[in-house]
């Protein structure tokens, strides 16, 4: 099978996004998984290395996306110019830099130049210039490839979350929150699992969106007259939809090893429990687009930058998880193809399965947490007990004891 060709872009060149890309390519098995094509320039990346006196490593660098040597890890001059960096501050120039190299990868991606590609971390207010105007790179992709609908999915072996809001103020999150949005949010979940993860029919479990799911109304009244009826009609339409559960619950319990994905109301409500499990592994999957693109879970981090001291754990699970994505879209697309497999593929039952709900194959490393689709699509890979569900007003109360 070809190798995949990975491409990174370098995100704010003051940050530690070049620092975790070096790192994770310094081990040589990463590029018996792909060929990486670092969007940046050969003269900032020996500068960058400079810095941070890496005198073991180097980039080959490529005239164009088309002579790439699969043997190295390669970047592609998207400027010539030298740039003046300051590690650790972000600048306007840091910024532009920034821009040029993801516009640059996304160029070459819709072009099917490559196969998928991992963002590094990206200062969202100096990237803010000609051709991006958006509060992320999650909007700048989905306007860029016309994604009517599109979600901030995170993956790690323990835990896959979504939101129904992203990046807006939480004084606006209610605001949002409609039967039609959630129900809608609820199929796209549905719809993308089979292609993304080959998991046919998931077991999504809802949150609520108040403290103690509104104790029936007392905090707040969205459990009862929004979230639940959604989760209601979800069920009438044949989708494997948990709910409401009260966040606080839901998550010191353990209750979401039971689910192959949670969606959260709004971003901290998901991030805060996600990223307590799993800062160094996270990885950040913008579900919904044509083309494959991750991140890690992580920001610039200007704090730390230029010491040499940032992990490159979560980049490198973002570069596993971009080729299992890709992958198994391509075994989804061989498989439903074929209305005979179509066919077999509804008397599958529920395997048992080893592990929880994201235990999948591992990468060079060890593997510290591969976020790994299966191969062959199967009904669910949950392990647990059953959640029941049946009584509506039994979700209201579950997981508060």
């Amino acid at each position: 099978m070809e190798k995949l060709k990975i491409g990174l872009t370098c995100g704010d060149l003051n940050g530690i996004g070049l620092e975790v890309i070096i790192k994770t390519f310094m081990d040589n098995r990463m590029l018996e998984l792909c060929t990486p094509i670092v969007y940046a320039s050969k003269r900032t990346t020996a500068e960058y290395r400079r810095q941070l006196d890496i005198k073991d490593f180097s980039f080959e660098e490529i005239p164009s996306v088309h002579q790439v040597n699969p043997k190295r890890a390669c970047v592609l001059n998207v400027w010539k110019e030298d740039v003046q960096l300051q590690l650790g501050t972000p600048t306007a120039e840091s910024g532009k830099y920034a821009r040029l190299s993801l516009q640059a990868a996304v160029k070459d991606l819709k072009e099917g130049h490559i196969d998928a590609i991992v963002t590094a971390p990206i200062d969202k207010k100096n990237i803010q210039g000609e051709g991006f105007n958006y509060p992320g790179h999650t909007e700048f992709l989905a306007a860029e490839f016309g994604a009517e609908e599109h979600a901030m999915l995170m993956l790690s072996d323990q835990l896959r979350i979504t939101f129904m809001t992203g990046h807006v103020p939480l004084n606006k999150v209610a605001e949002g929150l409609t039967f039609e949005r959630l129900i809608k949010r609820i199929r796209f979940i549905d719809r993308i699992f089979p292609s993304d993860f080959g998991i046919v029919r998931p077991r999504i479990a809802v949150l609520g969106l108040n403290p103690h799911n509104g104790d029936d109304g007392v905090i707040g009244t969205e459990e009862r007259e929004i979230i639940l009826p959604a989760i209601r009609k979800a069920k009438d339409d044949g989708l494997m939809v948990f709910g409401p559960f009260a966040a606080d619950g839901f998550f010191g319990s353990g209750a979401f090893n039971q689910f192959d994905v949670v969606l959260a109301m709004y971003h901290d409500q998901g991030l805060i429990p996600f990223k307590t499990m799993n800062f160094d592994h996270g990885v950040n999957y913008t579900a919904g687009l044509s083309h494959v693109r991750t991140s890690p879970d992580h920001g610039t981090a200007f704090d730390i930058a230029g010491q040499g001291v940032a992990s490159e754990a979560s980049l490198r699970d973002a570069v596993f998880a971009a080729i299992d994505l890709v992958r198994a879209r391509e075994d989804h697309a061989e498989w439903s193809a074929d209305p005979l497999k179509q066919f077999d593929l509804r008397k599958l039952k529920r395997p048992p399965g080893p592990g929880g709900p994201n235990k999948g194959g591992k990468g060079p490393n060890q593997n510290q947490g591969r976020p790994a689709p299966q191969n062959q699509p199967t009904q669910s890979n949950v392990q647990g007990p059953e959640v029941d569900v049946d009584d509506a007003d039994d979700d209201m109360d579950e997981l508060e004891g």
